[in-house]
């Protein structure tokens, strides 16, 4: 059993964590109900369509979208089910390795993101970009690789 005792927060570190889990909570909400309001989807489909619609062909495995999104797997199918009923996405057989399946983005599907990045490229710009100096922007992107490699030291987010 280990019987060290937790590093515990001091005030201002307690101050940083506290402002930057209501941003990352807050900033969520708000994308999620801008694109839900404007285009009927939430934030995680919309990665998921905007993500197959800069892929190559438009095409990518599940397994690799799932990664890419920060998605699980189970999740990404969910999603990808409902995003399938809507016309904008299907689902095939990897004909390189049977045991992948394959997401497409439809024709249908590539018109959704192309009505829906308007909206969400200035949402991002007006909460995330227009308050923020370019040393802010610079140094937020610091801060997110670092934690991101903190979490998944595998992560291929660039600095």
């Amino acid at each position: 059993m280990d019987t060290h005792e937790p590093r515990w927060l001091d005030a201002e570190e307690r101050q940083t964590w506290l402002s930057l889990a209501a941003m990352v909570i807050n900033l969520s909400n708000a994308l999620d109900a801008q694109l839900q309001r404007d285009a009927g989807i939430s934030h995680f489909e919309y990665q998921v369509l905007a993500t197959l619609s800069e892929a190559n062909e438009r095409t990518m495995r599940m397994s690799d979208l799932a990664a890419v999104t920060n998605g699980s797997l189970s999740r990404l199918s969910h999603v990808v089910k409902r995003l399938e009923k809507q016309g904008w996405v299907r689902r095939t057989p990897d004909p390189d390795n049977g045991r992948y399946t394959l997401a497409v983005l439809t024709e249908t599907g590539w018109e959704k993101v192309v009505a829906t990045a308007p909206g969400h490229v200035e949402e991002v710009r007006r909460l995330v970009l227009d308050p923020l100096t370019q040393a802010h922007q610079r140094t937020l992107r610091t801060i997110g690789h670092r934690v991101n490699q903190a979490i998944d030291p595998t992560s291929t987010c660039q600095e």
